[in-house]
């Protein structure tokens, strides 16, 4: 497990602000970088909301909903395309989770369109798609990745 500051740890930290800010406390969510076979790195976090402590619609996610944060290489067949993507996924009432399914949000979506698709996967069930706006530090923290998966490889 990895012990120091990750690069998208500032920015999944916004989103757990954003998601706190507008009623969805995060009940925990955590922030990786890790590799597939030892050949291709990526980066990945996951956001847990839970009835309990998020306040997330009891009667449509009775176990939890999680919300995931996955920046790829893009060079792996069958796997998401080179950056990054939001997907989420229904907590089971074993701590499984189904399928993720695609967050249609842009994979450094502005932390407040994060929750407002939130908002909207809560209220409806349903995910639509999200104004363009990406977070205000994208362009660093895309550059700091382009320079991070260059020293990975």
């Amino acid at each position: 497990m990895t012990t120091h500051p990750l690069l998208h740890d500032a920015y999944i930290k916004a989103v757990v602000r954003a998601l706190a800010d507008t009623g969805f406390d995060a009940a925990h969510y955590w922030t990786c970088d890790s590799d597939t076979r030892g050949l291709y790195f990526y980066l990945s976090s996951a956001i847990t909301l839970t009835v309990e402590d998020s306040g997330i619609d009891a009667g449509r996610w009775p176990h939890g909903l999680v919300l995931t944060w996955e920046w790829h290489p893009g060079v792996e067949e069958g796997e998401a395309e080179r950056g990054p993507v939001w997907l989420w996924a229904k907590q089971q009432r074993d701590g499984s989770t189904t399928e993720p399914s695609s967050l249609p949000i842009d994979g450094y979506a502005n932390p407040l369109q994060v929750a407002a698709a939130l908002h909207e996967l809560n209220s409806t069930g349903r995910t639509v798609k999200a104004r363009p706006g990406q977070w205000h530090s994208t362009p660093a923290l895309n550059a700091a990745i382009t320079a991070w998966e260059r020293g990975a490889k």
